[in-house]
């Protein structure tokens, strides 16, 4: 640790973006080929299809962890950052009840453009508040634009697994959930190691302006290359094989959706669990930068996002490869061994967060949470969804994950240590003291689904 400390700032970018390429490589490397006749014109047309919109939703999370890297230059306190994020968090989680409907009904391409237009719209008011002198809180009007930016973002998700279940059969959508995992991980290293260099070298309000600017330009380019179907990009449209709902021709209401899932106690547990991984994520991911930022951590928090990358990419990897191969894609086992690997790693950092090495011990819990919530809510929304309704289910199961990033936030907004005392690691000790009941009751909540597999119908 020393000796990467010594290292120059530079080399320390260089390692980072090193062991980012090298998690991606060994990730692709064991990604498992499918093969199902498509042409090679189809094939290149559905890259050029989902790399734009993967970036877009990368670079929508860089327009929403910016405020996470706007506040350690002093600009908020813990405590109102935890009440602006669970004011935007709510607005997320509520805000699929309207989205997911709305992208089943008007389709992917549109409301991508939505997200990215109006997050980059609540961005560049957020910047421009800060530009224009603000004094005092930043609570209302902060409040008020990141709640605005979170409805715009909460397009994103839905957006991506509307458009992708037009575009890819159920056999491949394996293997594309590991590549586009590795998309969505590259917006955590977008917003921290990319916004930590802006707020050191800028303005604090740039953090939010270069995002608007990228979020534009990204909007353009979906606008001429990302369709929703393959017969609008000129390819000949084909039966994915999903749920046999899609057969029916039906389009079930929010409503419905909603009784099928909590009338069924393994969706009814998922969901639970995925409140549980919402707490815990935003309880680590969001905390643990300003905690290795105020303790003096400067290699781990000036690369945080890279860190957090890396993790996020094996722990879909791991996921998905230990309940394919390993457990007969029942998903309660893996959930169960990665919610037990969160609990030690959680635990095992309390314990010893005056190490140098607390902050990468750490690190085991976000790959596990990562891993839970990408393969829990990816396999439920696409369960329940099919096409026509996917935007329903993913945004059930998604609102309540940032309900439960919300609880945190506003929890640890309060009790965090401030002043001088936020300089010592040991202050620190009811962070994790605090995350981690969390983590055990998902971990009891996963062993009730430990042989729970989905039925189509």
């Amino acid at each position: 640790m020393d000796f990467i400390e010594s290292l120059s700032p530079l080399a320390q970018e260089v390692l980072s973006i090193l062991l980012v390429l090298v998690a991606i490589t060994f990730v692709l490397r064991r990604l498992p080929r499918t093969e199902l006749g498509h042409s090679n014109a189809f094939r290149a047309r559905r890259i050029l299809n989902w790399l734009p919109l993967g970036l877009t939703y990368a670079f929508l999370y860089m327009g929403r962890y910016n405020i996470n890297v706007a506040k350690v230059t002093g600009i908020m306190t813990k405590d109102e950052l935890g009440t602006i994020t669970v004011i935007g968090t709510t607005t997320y989680a509520l805000a699929f009840l309207i989205n997911g409907p709305l992208t089943d009904r008007f389709g992917g391409r549109k409301t991508i453009l939505a997200a990215a237009l109006g997050a980059a719209a609540a961005n560049l008011g957020m910047g421009f508040v800060l530009h224009s002198g603000w004094e005092g809180s930043l609570v209302k009007p902060f409040g008020a634009l990141y709640a605005l930016n979170m409805y715009f973002q909460s397009f994103g998700a839905v957006s991506i697994v509307k458009v992708n279940a037009h575009w890819f059969h159920v056999r491949e959508r394996g293997t594309f959930g590991g590549i586009f995992g590795i998309l969505i991980s590259l917006g955590l290293y977008f917003a921290y190691d990319w916004g930590t260099p802006i707020v050191e070298n800028l303005e604090t309000k740039w953090v939010f302006f270069i995002p608007t600017m990228i979020l534009l330009g990204f909007a353009v380019l979906d606008y001429f290359v990302v369709f929703d179907r393959p017969s609008d990009a000129g390819h000949a449209d084909f039966d994915p094989g999903d749920a046999t709902i899609e057969a029916s021709g039906e389009r079930l209401s929010v409503l419905r959706i909603a009784g099928r899932m909590l009338s069924n106690p393994v969706i009814l547990t998922i969901v639970l669990i995925e409140t549980c991984s919402g707490f815990v994520r935003g309880g680590i991911m969001k905390w643990g930068f300003v905690f290795a930022h105020e303790t003096g951590q400067t290699f781990l928090s000036h690369h945080w996002g890279a860190f957090l990358c890396i993790s996020g990419i094996l722990g879909g990897v791991f996921a998905g490869t230990l309940s394919d191969r390993v457990f007969q894609s029942r998903r309660g086992p893996s959930a169960v061994l990665l919610y037990g690997l969160a609990t030690v790693a959680i635990g095992g950092t309390a314990m010893v967060i005056t190490s140098p090495f607390a902050g990468f011990v750490l690190m085991f819990s976000i790959l596990s949470v990562i891993g839970v919530h990408g393969m829990l809510s990816g396999t439920a929304s696409m369960d329940f969804g099919g096409r026509k309704n996917a935007g329903v289910a993913v945004g059930i199961i998604d609102g309540m994950v940032y309900l439960g990033f919300g609880a945190q936030s506003i929890l640890l907004g309060k009790i965090l240590p401030t002043g001088e005392a936020q300089t010592d690691p040991v202050n620190w000790r009811i962070w994790l003291l605090v995350v981690l009941p969390a983590a055990i009751l998902g971990l009891l909540l996963s062993t009730r689904i430990w042989n729970a597999k989905p039925r189509s119908g």
